[in-house]
C-alpha cells in the first residue's frame, strides 16, 4: 500500500494545529494544573516557572509546529514508501 505523501503531510500539520490550540487553550485556562503536569511529564520540578502565553506566541507556535510537522509526514511517507517497494 503506497501512502500519498501530499495529503498525509496536510493531515499531520493540522493534527498539530488541533493539539497546539487545544494545549494552548488549556494552559490560558488552567495554567498551574498544566504546569504540573509538564513537570510530571519530562520528571521535573517546574513549579517556580511561569507560562508566558501571548497570541503572538500562539500564532508563531502554530505556524512552526504546522510546517514541522507537515515536513515530518511527508518525509514519513516518502520513506515508508520506499520501503514498502
Amino acid at each position: 500500500m503506497k501512502i500519498k505523501a501530499i495529503p498525509f503531510a496536510i493531515a499531520t500539520a493540522l493534527t498539530a494545529v488541533i493539539l497546539w490550540v487545544v494545549c494552548s487553550v488549556l494552559v490560558f485556562a488552567m495554567p498551574d494544573q498544566m504546569m504540573g503536569m509538564s513537570g510530571n511529564m519530562i520528571h521535573a520540578n517546574l513549579s517556580e516557572m511561569r507560562w508566558d502565553l501571548s497570541i503572538t506566541g500562539l500564532m508563531i507556535g502554530l505556524i512552526a509546529w504546522g510546517v514541522f510537522a507537515g515536513v515530518f509526514g511527508w518525509f514519513l511517507a516518502v520513506v515508508y514508501n520506499l520501503l514498502n517497494k
